[in-house]
């Protein structure tokens, strides 16, 4: 299975956006669809989360090697 990653996961849910405003859309995909999106949603917000955490502790780090003045 192929790793998922942050724009993976975007252009997906971009995919199953463009199925659901789709006039072909099957009523009984929408529950399927709705689950696939929240679940790559979850995994988008922890991504972001992970790599806000991960600039500031990396800007932390900076300050302090960084002489005051």
């Amino acid at each position: 299975m192929e790793e998922m990653t942050y724009s993976k996961a975007i252009q997906e849910l971009e995919n199953i956006i463009v199925k659901m405003e789709s006039d072909n859309c099957d009523i009984d995909d929408l529950s399927k669809y709705t689950t696939r999106a929240l679940s790559l949603l979850k995994y988008c917000k922890e991504r972001l989360f992970k790599t806000n955490e991960e600039v500031e502790h990396c800007l932390e780090q900076l300050r302090d090697a960084l002489p005051e003045g």
